[in-house]
Parts: C-alpha cells; sequence; structure tokens
C-alpha cells in the first residue's frame, strides 16, 4: 500500500472525479437505490449485525442513506458495520459541497464530516449512534484480500478475475451483492466462486448492473456463546480491552494487584502520544500510525461521554539524531507528502522556535501529537463502562486455572477472584509467571523517568523527542527519560540512571540538564513488557511451545478463551485503544479495525513460525 493518498478532484459540484479513475462512488445516481438492491431493510430485521463492503465511498451517499434507514427501522439489526474501501477519497470541504446536494442527509451528514479521517493509508474506524453504526474508511488501493469479514451485502464498482475468490472468502451466507460492471468474464467469474447473478437496468452512465447472491459454502460470522470475560491487568491495555468489550455488551471482571488502576508501567506522570512514520511504510510504522489515529478518536469519544483522560495535544517535536538522520526524515516527508496537520519537516531553526530552547538539528513535527497521563485514561476506560466492568483490585493472581470451560482467576491462598469463559492476560510483565504463556517471549524492561521542577508555562511547551524524551510541565514537574533496560528487575530509583537521563536531557535541548542535579532528582521506575520484534502481541495464546515454519498461523493450536495483549514496550499509549478495539471485534466476531496482514503480524503466535528479529522494543 503506498503512504501517499492522491484525493479526489472534482469536475463538478454534483459528481466527483478522481485523477485516476472515471467515477468514485454512486454519487450521480439516488443512493436509496442500494437499499433495494440488497432487500433492505427487511433482511437485518432482528439480526445481531449487518456488515456491507463497499467500494468506491465517494461523498458517502450510500452509507448515509444505509444509515439513516437503520435508524428508521424499529426492526433493525443491533448493529450495523459499513467498509468502505477509497482509492481516492475527498478532502473534507469538497466532502461538504457534494453532501450539500443532498440535503435530506444533512444531519448524519454533518457527524460524518465531523469525524472524517486526515487522508491517510490503511483503515479508519470511525462510530456513530453509540457505538452501534461503524464506519471503515479505507484509504488506498487496497485489494479484498486484506480484508477479514463476513458480509451480508457486497456492493462494488468494479471487479477484476482476482476479486472473485476474495468475495467468496468474505460472504456471509445468502450475501448478495451489486456491481456496476456486468462485463462477461466477471459474470463467469462470480458464478465459478458461488454467486447466482443476473444482468439488470439501473447501473451508472446507462450501463446495466450486475446484482447476485451467494450460494456457495459459507462459514456464518463467530458469536460468542456468552459475553463475559476476564482482565487480567488494570492497565492502558486492560482497560482498553475491558472497556471496547463493554460497548459492546460484555460482563467483565478487571483483577489487578494494584489498589488502583494504571499502577505499574501505567503510572506515568505523562507519556508521550505520537506515531513513528518510515520511508518504506513498514508495519511498524502503519499500526503506530493506526493505533494514534484510532486513539485520538477514542480520546474524543471518553470526553464525549464525560469522562476525559488528562491529556494535552501540544505536538511533539522529534528531532534527528544527526546530518544523517536529518536527512532521512527529510525524505519521509517528501515521499509521503502527508496532511500538514498530522506531520511536517522543520528546520533547525523552526524546530528550535517550537521548543522554546535552542536546538541542533531539525526534524518531524507531529502537530497532534503531545503527551497522555495514563492513569486518568485507565481510569476514564472503567468509568466509561460503567457497570459493565467489576473492579477485583488490590487483588494478587496466584494462579489462572482453567475449570469447566471458564477461567478461574486465583490468589495465592488459593481463593477464587473471579472465574469467565474468556480470559485475557493484560498484566504487563507479570504475564512471564503464567505458564499458559511460555510461549511468548515477553521481557520486561526497566524504565526509570527524571521528575523535574519545572515552573507553568516553561519551556519547552511540546513534548520533545531525540533519543529520550522531555515533556511539558505537569503539576509542576517534568518528566525526562527514559532509561530501558532488559531483563532487570530492581525497582529502586538509581542515579546513574537519572545521570543518564540527564545526558539524554542535554543531547534533546543542549544545556537544559545543568540546573538539574542527578544525586537529589525525584522520579519513578516502571517495568514495560518488550517484544523481540518491536511489535506488539494481541491475540489467542498458543496452546503449543513450537510449529513447523510452513503452519499456517490460523492451524496453530490455541488454548481455550485465552487471550494476550503485550508486548508493548515503549508504545503503549499509542497502541493501546487500537489494541483494545482489534481484540474485543476477535472476540464479538466482528471485522477487525486493521488489515489482515497487520493482524498476523500481531498474532502472539507468529514466534512460534519464525526465529524473531534482533533488536529490543526501545523507543526514542
Amino acid at each position: 500500500m503506498s503512504p501517499t493518498i492522491p484525493p479526489a478532484s472534482l469536475a463538478s459540484d454534483a459528481d466527483p472525479r478522481s485523477p485516476r479513475l472515471d467515477d468514485v462512488g454512486s454519487a450521480g445516481q439516488a443512493p436509496q437505490r442500494l437499499l433495494a438492491r440488497h432487500g433492505l431493510p427487511t433482511r437485518w430485521a432482528g439480526r445481531e449485525a449487518f456488515t456491507i463492503v463497499e467500494t468506491g465511498f465517494g461523498p458517502g451517499l450510500d452509507f448515509l442513506a444505509t444509515w439513516a434507514a437503520w435508524r428508521a427501522d424499529p426492526s433493525r439489526s443491533r448493529r450495523l458495520h459499513f467498509i468502505a474501501i477509497e482509492k481516492h477519497p475527498l478532502q473534507a470541504d469538497d466532502l461538504a459541497r457534494l453532501q450539500a446536494a443532498w440535503p435530506e442527509q444533512g444531519a448524519l451528514a454533518a457527524e460524518l464530516r465531523d469525524q472524517w479521517p486526515p487522508l491517510l493509508p490503511g483503515s479508519h474506524r470511525l462510530s456513530f449512534d453509540d457505538g452501534r453504526v461503524t464506519l471503515d474508511l479505507i484509504f488506498g488501493d487496497v485489494a479484498l484480500a486484506l480484508l477479514d469479514a463476513r458480509a451480508d451485502a457486497f456492493h462494488l464498482d468494479s471487479l477484476t478475475p482476482a476479486a472473485f475468490a476474495q468475495l467468496a472468502r468474505l460472504a456471509a451466507p445468502g450475501a448478495s451483492l451489486s456491481c456496476e460492471e456486468g462485463a462477461e468474464e466477471v459474470r463467469l467469474g462470480l458464478q465459478a466462486a458461488g454467486f447466482a447473478v443476473a444482468l439488470q437496468p439501473g447501473g451508472g452512465a446507462d450501463r446495466p448492473l450486475l446484482v447476485g447472491r451467494f450460494e456457495g459454502d459459507a462459514m456464518p460470522p463467530a458469536l460468542p456463546a456468552e459475553r463475559r470475560a476476564l482482565v487480567i491487568g488494570a492497565g492502558v491495555a486492560g482497560t482498553s480491552v475491558a472497556e471496547r468489550l463493554a460497548a459492546r455488551g460484555w460482563q467483565v471482571t478487571v483483577v489487578d494487584e494494584a489498589d488502583g488502576p494504571g499502577q505499574g508501567a501505567s503510572g506515568n506522570k505523562a507519556g508521550v502520544f505520537r506515531p513513528l512514520p518510515s520511508l518504506d511504510d513498514n508495519r511498524l510504522a502503519r499500526i503506530t500510525r493506526a493505533g494514534f489515529l484510532y486513539g485520538l478518536r477514542h480520546l474524543e469519544r471518553l470526553a464525549r461521554a464525560g469522562h476525559a483522560p488528562r491529556w494535552a495535544p501540544c505536538g511533539v517535536l522529534h528531532l534527528a539524531r544527526d546530518a544523517k538522520q536529518e536527512g532521512k526524515m527529510r525524505a519521509v516527508v517528501d515521499a509521503h507528502q502527508p496532511p500538514a496537520d498530522y506531520l511536517r519537516f522543520v528546520s533547525r531553526e523552526e524546530a528550535g522556535e517550537l521548543a522554546g530552547w535552542p536546538v541542533e538539528a531539525g526534524g518531524w513535527w507531529f502537530p497532534g501529537g503531545g503527551w497522555i497521563q495514563p492513569l486518568t485514561l485507565c481510569e476514564a476506560n472503567l468509568a466509561a463502562a460503567g457497570e459493565a466492568i467489576t473492579r477485583r483490585l488490590g487483588r494478587r493472581l496466584g494462579v489462572l486455572e482453567r475449570s469447566e470451560g471458564e477461567w478461574v482467576a486465583r490468589d495465592p491462598a488459593g481463593a477464587e477472584i473471579a472465574r469467565a469463559p474468556v480470559a485475557i492476560l493484560a498484566n504487563g510483565v507479570g504475564i512471564r509467571g503464567l505458564p499458559q504463556a511460555a510461549s511468548l517471549p515477553v521481557r520486561p524492561a526497566r524504565g526509570q523517568v527524571s521528575h523535574l521542577p519545572a515552573e507553568p508555562a516553561s519551556a519547552p511547551r511540546v513534548v520533545v523527542c531525540r533519543l529520550g524524551y522531555v515533556s511539558p510541565e505537569v503539576d509542576g514537574l517534568r518528566c525526562a527519560g527514559a532509561t530501558f533496560v532488559a531483563d532487570d528487575e530492581g525497582s529502586e530509583l538509581r542515579e546513574a540512571e537519572h545521570r543518564e537521563n540527564m545526558t539524554k536531557l542535554d543531547f534533546i535541548l543542549p544545556g537544559f540538564a545543568a540546573p538539574f542535579d542527578p544525586a537529589s532528582l525525584a522520579g519513578r521506575v516502571g517495568f514495560r513488557p518488550a517484544s523481540p520484534d518491536r511489535l506488539p502481541m494481541i491475540g489467542a495464546v498458543p496452546a503449543v511451545a513450537q510449529a513447523a515454519r510452513d503452519t499456517p498461523l490460523g492451524d496453530i493450536p490455541r488454548q481455550p478463551g485465552l487471550y494476550a495483549v503485550s508486548g508493548f514496550g515503549a508504545r503503549g499509549l499509542v497502541w493501546a485503544s487500537l489494541a483494545g478495539e482489534l481484540l474485543a471485534s476477535q472476540l464479538n466476531g466482528d471485522p477487525p479495525p486493521l488489515a489482515r496482514d497487520l493482524v498476523d503480524a500481531m498474532d502472539p503466535a507468529r514466534y512460534l513460525l519464525k526465529p524473531p528479529r534482533p533488536g529490543s522494543a526501545g523507543d526514542e
């Protein structure tokens, strides 16, 4: 997938015209026709969920009409999931111009525009109607092979032979299909894939419309038999999963040995929140970008619900280590051409102005990034879920065992803490003490943060990173750090590590550390669960210690009902909210919020198939 997204350009006020395609979406047609083609609203009546896959989103008229009809139908499905692929999405201003031609959708269109994502590649999950309506906007030239869903309806602008088998893979039993292209090879290909198809009038530009229904073998969506889960750990990972499950109607019990949430690795006063681009837009870059963008929407959702975490979108300045890296960072921005409100390159002079302090290099400026107080994010997640979450805090886990189809958490004395059919291990480095997770190569990474006295509004008023980080003033203190020491379980503050942090601080902001004596600084020590390949572990826990290298991930045996959310390293804040949504989607039988290759890249069983990559999960 290209990291550059060329937007659609408009030939008129009524119809979007792509620089490479004849048309985008179905803006020139009455959007209500989509409903009739797919037997809606009748087909979603009484269903738990109804899923539609569309190619060519355009101005979103099909989605808006479907959403409006769903809202108006008292027999509607409990949830509506709309997945749309758009190679050339519209800029927000053009979206508003086109939607104005259909004023009957004005209120819903305004809600869509309010959440319209930046034109960046990948999947953007938007949520409406208190989470009952989900829109996955997938920007870029994305193949259907990267989707994972059980679609009840396909609305397609065109098809290639490579798509036929993928449609059959994605189809739920009886899935309907409509396509703007009715060429004979398309009809024959769909028939061979299991679709009964026919031509009828009504396509765009006086073309016939191809409609059909899937009659081949199809697996129905895998819905959970019982929506109860046990989450071990009340940090950002555990509370994020718990909140996302609760939003889907699950009853969740959260267990933690601390008396309150966010007391472990999530207990720092301020953590950095920003993505991490790369020239080749590798998996790490794609996952951090997705995590950052989804995390922003999650913070906004919590705030709208009255549970705003403490955070500040003050911006994050990521300075180059040296001239060579500065050139690479400039090359990333030149090649990707990201929206300026997401990322831009700044010179040394402008970087110094942003930091309010002279610096030695230019680098990346993330205007929407900032700092988050992790504890408040944990508290907000739990508060947003309300009574759907039961807290078992101050309870130390001694053993986790499987009994009569449920996971039972017991304390060291053998007393039962809680039980549920599903258990999720989100207890940081504590996961290493559970024999069921022995196959996961989680390493503890000690991190010491130094707390520096700071005056309100003093520089820097933005987060600045360069082989370390320094935060703005928060409650009279500034955080600087952090060290990253693998396989060290000492919890005491160390002068040597304060000294290391001050050396990093001087590298970030020359001369800034001079007033601070490492021997007298306060601080905090936390332990981060790190993974060998720097990617998180999200998914079902393997039930075996090894597997043949050519084994498909889906064929590796798993512990029944046991899942892990771990390996975040120093990136817990940018990954936690997306990780919660991903695992909750998997458990609830929903389409995932990421492409299949990224989901596989985070599967905990991946380590059974290949040797771990060298390196650590450290971050700048």
